[in-house]
């Protein structure tokens, strides 16, 4: 089945039943499915077809869904953009995809203006919101096309998203996935559209985001109302829930720590929530006990998973945070809770095994390797990133270090490469440390994670001066501000006279992790 076929069902049973609301606005199922047909008749006459590409840049909003659901009935591929990138960085992936097509939120238009005459390959640029000089207009283009059913040759093995996900060597990384990739996981976990059930899923998590687009599609093919915020803010979220009836949410550690931390949060009533699904990056203890504590009722998931897997792969599951039983049983499940990212989805293979590929026993430490149909086939165009991630067979290295429990449960020990993740997002080492080392004072320069109890973990950056120079704190973390995302950029700076090194010349980040890992400038 392919991912397109969701929104022609649901449209079909309920067509009046409100599919997004979003800032005040709300569309229905059947207005939907025209938006969407308007739009994919508008690429349509732009020469858009199988194949080619069409990338967005916009924070949340109803466009979002409706561009993906247009490119891919033409069984083009969709390209979602992190918002925070910077112009080069948007610029590499705009050339890597060579995107045919690029829709633009209004408050991006400058800055892909001044990337324009390097990204010759984009034939048409469309606004969003306006309609700027030299480019077209959503609105516009969705009134003047026709809102006649689009139906195109689509295979379910074909591409339908291009993801850039965040490598510890520098440039993002294209993961090529399938309908098939999304439709495996919504077929096989979400109960279809029902007349008699209705749901509102809230949504926060950025569809630029493997976990979003997920939300997106579950939402779509369950006949669930999608109520959609641009970005997460604490109060806006409490107050969405509140006011749309959320029974579903999806937060990653640090927007349900900032949830349950407010100190309004009892100003709101949020009863509706049901089910509140977690995940992204690493969840502390405290929060997850003290979220259970303050939402009595719902059920939490903790989703697994990567960008790669096409998002969740194993979960811990909601009678996992139920901590009731014998005194034993309640120390196995706190242990769980604790470190636990549940079991493997029925699609899904797993299996630890240590440096040399071969599986450890129960309770060894190795690294998690992952293997089913979900699995991406390889990096878009580059052939040395894949022949690293993937075995042979398909087995596809997570990076991530973990052991297996007698019952089948997995936890987590760490990652095995030295990605960073903060709040969810991933953060290349070697992307700030090639910033840092263009600073003019900087003569070496590392960069590792540090455990931080509202994001998960924080860049901080440890630096050899060149001889004779000097420099604070400050001025290293407003260097890095101006050619960075924000998320990117370092919180902490850390002096040193040399950095350690094996006898060989390999950077011990190891030692520096055990040395500076304390969120503090020194």
């Amino acid at each position: 089945m392919n991912t397109t076929e969701f929104l022609m069902i649901t449209s079909s049973i309920v067509p009046d039943r409100p599919a997004i609301a979003f800032e005040g606005k709300k569309y229905t199922y059947g207005e939907l499915s025209e938006r969407v047909n308007r739009l994919a008749n508008a690429l349509a006459g732009l020469g858009v077809g199988k194949g080619d590409m069409v990338a967005i840049l916009q924070v949340n909003c109803n466009e979002y869904v409706e561009a993906y659901n247009a490119a891919a009935k033409l069984g083009a591929i969709f390209i979602p953009v992190n918002f925070r990138a910077k112009s080069d960085e948007l610029e590499y992936m705009i050339n890597n995809c060579e995107a045919k097509a690029l829709l633009i939120g209004e408050r991006y238009v400058d800055m892909v203006n001044s990337i324009r005459p390097q990204i010759p390959q984009v034939k048409h640029f469309i606004c969003l919101e306006s309609k700027p000089e030299g480019m077209l207009n959503y609105e516009e283009l969705l009134a003047s096309a026709s809102p006649e059913e689009v139906f195109a040759e689509i295979d379910d093995d074909d591409v339908t998203i291009l993801m850039y996900t965040a490598g510890t060597t520098g440039r993002p990384k294209g993961v090529p996935l399938t309908h098939n990739s999304f439709s495996m996981y919504v077929l096989g976990n979400v109960t279809p559209v029902d007349l008699e059930i209705e749901e509102t899923n809230l949504l926060t998590v950025p569809l630029y985001h493997v976990a979003g687009i997920q939300a997106v599609m579950a939402a779509i093919y369950g006949g669930r109302t999608l109520a959609m915020m641009r970005q997460f803010e604490v109060k806006d979220w409490m107050k969405t829930v509140q006011e749309e009836k959320a029974n579903r949410a999806m937060l990653v550690p640090t927007m349900l720590k900032r949830v349950i931390d407010d100190p309004d949060f009892d100003k709101y009533d949020l009863s509706s929530l049901k089910v509140i699904t977690y995940g992204a990056a690493p969840m502390p203890f405290e929060v997850i006990k003290k979220a259970i504590d303050v939402f009595p009722g719902v059920m939490f998931i903790n989703a697994f998973g990567q960008t790669e897997t096409a998002s969740t792969i194993t979960t811990l599951g909601p009678e996992d945070h139920v901590i009731t039983g014998t005194d034993e049983e309640k120390a196995k499940k706190l242990k769980r809770l604790q470190s636990s990212i549940g079991r493997p989805m029925e699609d899904v293979e797993i299996k630890i095994v240590d440096d040399e590929g071969k599986e450890v026993p129960i309770g060894e430490v190795g690294e998690i390797l992952a293997k089913g149909p979900r699995v991406m086939s390889g990096y878009w165009k580059d052939a040395e990133k894949t022949a690293k991630a993937l075995t042979e067979d398909g087995w596809l290295h997570t990076a991530d270090k973990g052991y297996l429990d007698e019952e089948g449960y997995i936890y987590l020990a760490g990652r095995g490469d030295d990605m960073i993740i903060r709040a969810g997002e991933n953060i290349s080492p070697e992307e700030v440390e090639n910033i840092l080392y263009a600073h003019p004072k900087i003569d070496e320069a590392a960069v590792i994670g540090i455990p931080d109890p509202d994001w998960g973990q924080q860049p901080k950056a440890i630096v050899v001066l060149k001889k004779g120079e000097t420099a604070t704190a400050e001025d290293i973390m407003e260097f890095c501000r101006q050619r960075l995302s924000s998320f990117k950029r370092p919180r902490y700076v850390a002096f040193v006279d040399e950095l350690p090194r094996t006898s060989t010349g390999k950077l011990l980040k190891r030692v520096l992790r055990e040395q500076y890992g304390e969120p503090k400038n020194s």
